[in-house]
This record gives structure tokens, C-alpha cells and sequence, in this order.
């Protein structure tokens, strides 16, 4: 409820009391449209040391290991060549409820 009675002119009150309402409306959906996205995107990590998915190693030896399934594949270039298919596997096997 919104009430204004800052003017002497009704239409004007009435006007003013609006935009309020507008306002907190829009203030309302934007914090609803914030609090879905959140729930959306989920546990987001920051961009830091340490918080990286994967790990490629080229030199002296070979290695790709995705740090949330902790598998490891010795070839890179394959990896590079874009055979993301053991990772993407590995991934909803860990997510898929049992």
C-alpha cells in the first residue's frame, strides 16, 4: 500500500503514490529475478589460484586431470583437439542421483 499527500491536487497525489508503487515493484522483481539467478548459476566459484575445473600439464610429461571428477587422461592433444566426451561422462555420472 502506497499513500501520498505531498501536493494539494489529488491527481498529483495520486501520480506521486505511482510512481512510488512502480518503484518498489520494480525493485521487488529485480531482487526476484536476482535471487533466481543465483539459484540458477549455483555454487560459483571466483576466478582464482586454485578454483580451476581442469589442469593441462604439455611438458615433461602429458596430463589432463578434471579436478571435480579426478580423472586423468594422458593424452593432451586429444583433449585439445576438442574429445571432451570423457569429462562431459565422468561429470553426470557424478551428478546423477543414486
Amino acid at each position: 500500500m502506497v499513500t501520498c499527500q505531498n501536493e494539494r491536487s489529488q491527481h498529483r497525489n495520486r501520480d506521486s503514490a505511482m510512481k512510488i508503487l512502480k518503484a518498489r515493484l520494480y525493485a521487488l522483481k529485480i531482487e526476484e529475478d536476482k535471487k533466481k539467478q543465483e539459484t540458477l548459476t549455483g555454487g560459483k566459484k571466483d576466478i582464482a589460484w586454485g578454483s580451476q575445473i581442469r589442469s593441462y600439464v604439455f611438458h615433461p610429461y602429458t596430463l589432463v586431470k578434471d579436478h571435480r571428477t579426478d580423472l586423468e587422461i594422458r593424452d593432451v592433444q586429444r583433449v585439445m583437439d576438442g574429445d571432451l566426451d570423457p569429462f562431459v561422462d565422468a561429470y553426470l555420472r557424478l551428478k546423477e542421483p543414486k
